[in-house]
């Protein structure tokens, strides 16, 4: 006789199907696919495994919960945020714009703490995230503020004293130069390998630089483990490649966009910088590793693996912009392991894991020689055959806007009078174009990697600038010996090609100083001169105290009648001329203040690594006041990444439009979009949390709230 199902049974048997409905929409390693570290994992893959969230639903969208920072006041100037926030065991740590450390209920947005790591006073430097190591009980947030980096309690949020000293470590100190007279940062957080968290540098890109050294640190006490020197040291790989005496006094060749590790192979691979001065380099003569290589080491002793080199003795800040990704591709039927690496000039090099050889192609290619005084350009430089660049490389008088006769003449005649001979033309006293220039190709956010199909998904940012190089010294020399006049002139000499003469910046990227003893005291205003802070490197130990006076003097607008000893300007006939770029980081724009080449200036890329072919390419973004009537959207500057997932969606965000967008991935058709309240300048992530994918990401601050937010979607 059949046994009657009670009801109870009946209960049963809906909580197993429940549990299996459920198991097949949440991953099987939360820890693995929600999203646990900057980038969604060790590979920097920005990929989610999550597909709740996928094309025939996305449309359905809704926001799921806002958490507002409070770390200022309101009236205070907003401030951008570059955190990509991470998830562990249902909850999420991320940072504010001014650098502290939340944490928070991923499924609420309640907060659980916060955790101030910065003084009063203290200016606040770019910074994408936070790292998470734990060891059985003991679970730590590894965080970089200022020049320190910190381990702080993941349960409660308290600095724990066994750290280093007193919870910190002076990242300073170790890096060659006196700790007391430089300041270095870390933009993009470290990554865990075992019991290390291995980091790069922030240093600035200025002479008397710092040099970028690699280093690993004990997760649990903070001791220095190991150390790279991405400047060779006599008796080292790439020794040669410099003068002699060059480990002693260069500076840059570091990693400040982030790394990726092969737990598997137990390597590290590095995106690394350019060497300083970035346009004038007659002082550092050769090929000058380890600058602009992707750079492979063991990531338990730090010893040497491979290199690829992407830029040959860079006069361009060409610098390796963001982590490469580790992919695997399909090539004559066989999976291979392998570096993707996304560049500022727009190429793709696609790497062997084990080797670092090329999987497509790379030619060395005759470039124009420089015409500077001393300077010695690399004669070739490496172009991968195949991807072809995702940016465009080379412009002609067709390619200039014509907005007006006036503006459209103007163009023209900047255009035919400077030295332009296509990609790697050097910097030149005549003036250059350089496309694309220190702002182009790939930015910070990186790619997003797609394992199940091989495609990359890139974003580019089609963006011309034009050089000014002029002898420093002379250029901006002070016409008296007073205080304000010495700071106006050390101001133009080290300021102005990020703020503009006039001091009125190119907000949000790089703020306006107009009436600065409005915003901010004299006191952190020198501070911000010394540490650095957002977009803007430490001057600390590159320009002199009285200097720092000086350009205190000329900010604060104190006319007196103060003298200085300063030598702003003033040389003895030995001193080496510093030759510098003072029109840097700012799009070549028309008279009106349009840009003057045409777009897209934005753009969408899906590449397929295994065949080297762009699947498609969309402009992203639009410029509504720039937009042709019935023309296509115009792309604009973005510098934050793409994430795609396994519901088959790309979401990316970052351009002046304050948009939020999901693409098809297949064929980059737009299925959804939303507007932020403020712009946004970070990359997207995604969680799994009380039977829901969340969307999520950092959104920079308004009026009302300066502090910003972070948002998060999901469906209803």
């Amino acid at each position: 006789m059949r046994k009657q199902t009670s009801i109870r049974d009946l209960c049963w048997i809906t909580i197993a199907l429940a549990s299996l409905c459920m198991a097949g929409c949440s991953p099987t390693d939360s820890r693995e696919n929600t999203w646990s570290c900057y980038k969604a994992d060790a590979h920097s893959s920005s990929y989610s495994s999550l597909d709740q969230i996928n094309l025939s639903n996305v449309s359905q969208l809704e926001s799921a919960w806002t958490f507002q920072m409070h770390d200022l006041p309101p009236g205070q100037e907003p401030v951008s945020s570059q955190s990509n926030p991470i998830i562990v065991d249902g909850v999420m740590y991320a940072n504010s714009g001014k650098q502290t450390v939340y944490a928070i209920d991923a499924a609420t947005g309640k907060e659980i703490w916060s955790c101030k790591t910065l003084d009063e006073g203290q200016p606040s430097a770019a910074s994408r995230g936070v790292t998470y190591w734990e060891s059985g009980d003991d679970k730590r947030i590894l965080y970089s503020s200022g020049n320190y980096l910190m381990a702080i309690d993941a349960k409660t949020g308290k600095i724990i004293p066994s750290f280093g000293t007193h919870g910190k470590i002076n990242l300073n100190e170790g890096v060659r130069d006196d700790p007391q007279k430089i300041s270095v940062s870390l933009s993009t957080p470290g990554r865990i390998f075992k019991d290390l968290i291995i980091i790069g540098l922030r240093t600035p890109d200025l002479y008397g630089a710092p040099p970028g050294y690699i280093r690993a640190y004990n997760c649990s006490t903070g001791k220095l483990e190991w150390t790279f020197h991405t400047i060779p040291l006599p008796g080292e790989p790439g020794y040669e490649t410099w003068p002699p005496d060059a480990y002693k006094h260069a500076g840059g060749a570091n990693c400040w966009a982030g790394l990726s590790i092969d737990m598997a192979r137990g390597m590290v691979f590095l995106a690394l910088g350019s060497p300083s001065y970035d346009y004038y380099a007659i002082d550092r003569k050769g090929e000058n590793l380890y600058g602009n290589c992707v750079l492979a080491l063991d990531a338990a002793t730090g010893h040497y693996k491979w290199h690829f080199q992407t830029v040959h003795h860079d006069l361009w800040d060409y610098d390796l912009p963001a982590p490469p990704n580790l992919v695997t591709i399909k090539k004559d039927g066989k999976d291979i392991d392998a570096v993707a690496q996304v560049t500022k000039h727009g190429f793709v090099f696609v790497l062997d894991r084990d080797t670092g050889k090329p999987l497509y192609p790379v030619e060395e290619r005759k470039v124009p020689a420089s015409n500077m005084p001393g300077e010695e350009a690399w004669p070739t430089q490496p172009f991968p055959v195949k991807p072809k660049a995702f940016v465009k490389q080379s412009m002609t008088e067709d390619d200039l806007n014509h907005y007006s006769e006036a503006d459209h003449k103007a163009t023209l005649e900047k255009f035919r009078s400077v030295r332009y001979e296509g990609l790697f033309t050097p910097p030149d006293l005549k003036g250059t174009l350089s496309l694309p220039a220190t702002r182009g190709g790939a930015n910070w956010g990186g790619a997003a990697y797609d394992p199940g199909t091989s495609f990359l998904y890139i974003r580019g940012n089609n963006l011309p600038e034009i050089q000014t190089i002029v002898d420093l010294d002379k250029h901006f020399a002070a016409r008296d010996n007073s205080m304000f006049e010495t700071g106006r002139a050390t101001y133009l000499k080290h300021c102005s090609s990020c703020h503009g003469p006039e001091k009125k910046g190119v907000p949000p990227t790089f703020p306006s100083l107009v009436n600065l003893k409005d915003k901010m005291g004299e006191k952190e205003g020198l501070e911000k001169i010394r540490m650095g802070g957002g977009q803007m490197p430490a001057f600390k130990g590159l320009v002199t105290a009285d200097e720092e006076q000086a350009i205190i003097a000329f900010l604060y607008d104190k006319k007196g009648g103060q003298v200085t000893q300063a030598t702003s300007g003033k040389t003895d006939g030995t001193k080496p001329v510093h030759y510098g770029n003072i029109t840097g980081y700012r799009t070549w724009s028309d008279p009106s203040g349009n840009p003057a080449m045409k777009g897209p200036w934005g753009t969408l890329n899906a590449l397929n690594l295994s065949t080297g072919e762009y699947v498609w390419q969309i402009p992203l973004a639009n410029d509504e006041k720039l937009q042709e009537k019935g023309g296509p959207i115009t792309g604009l500057l973005g510098r934050s990444g793409p994430m795609v997932t396994a519901g088959g969606l790309v979401f990316i965000s970052g351009a002046e439009d304050k948009k939020l967008w999901a693409f098809d991935k297949s064929t980059g058709k737009q299925v959804w979009e939303t507007t932020l309240p403020a712009a946004n300048n970070a990359n997207v992530c995604s969680f799994f949390v009380a039977g829901k994918q969340f969307v999520a990401l950092s959104v920079g601050g308004t009026k009302e709230n300066p502090s910003g937010s972070i948002m998060a979607f999901k469906l209803p």
